[in-house]
């Protein structure tokens, strides 16, 4: 199969893309353990701060295997920051939720991010939402 070369700029763009993630993975990492968790489980929680999750739902958000939830959420339940509940449309499912002590370390988790805030702040609201509108549009319509 012959690869197409991508061209200048497109190059550009995803090595900053990669640049960017890297940085924000390691940020995070640390970020997590100043609150005794693992960036796993500080990802899971800060899904569960939207709402009630199915695992299946979580493992395919962050892209793992539903056993390596399993271990996570057992880990937050632990800690008292998640708990299992049954899914209230279907008793057979069982939904992760995070705790009140589980939103609250979310929140803070969030806040304590520099990274993530520090380089949008120096752009407008609007380019703040110009941001956001392109990669929603580049992740597709599961891009929540």
């Amino acid at each position: 199969m012959t690869r197409r070369r991508l061209d200048p700029l497109t190059a550009e763009v995803v090595d900053l893309f990669g640049s960017v993630v890297a940085r924000f993975h390691q940020e995070y990492d640390a970020a997590a353990a100043g609150f005794g968790l693992t960036g796993a489980q500080a990802r899971v929680l800060a899904l569960l701060n939207h709402g009630p999750m199915p695992m299946r739902q979580i493992a395919q958000r962050l892209k793992c295997e539903p056993s390596n939830v399993t271990g996570i959420v057992d880990r937050l339940e632990a800690q008292g920051l998640a708990e299992r509940q049954a899914d209230p449309a279907d008793r057979r499912i069982k939904l992760a939720a995070a705790t009140a002590a589980g939103h609250d370390a979310a929140d803070r988790l969030r806040d304590a991010l520099d990274f993530a805030g520090e380089p949008l702040a120096g752009l407008s609201e609007q380019e703040r939402t110009l941001l956001r509108d392109l990669l929603r549009r580049m992740l597709g319509p599961d891009a929540g």
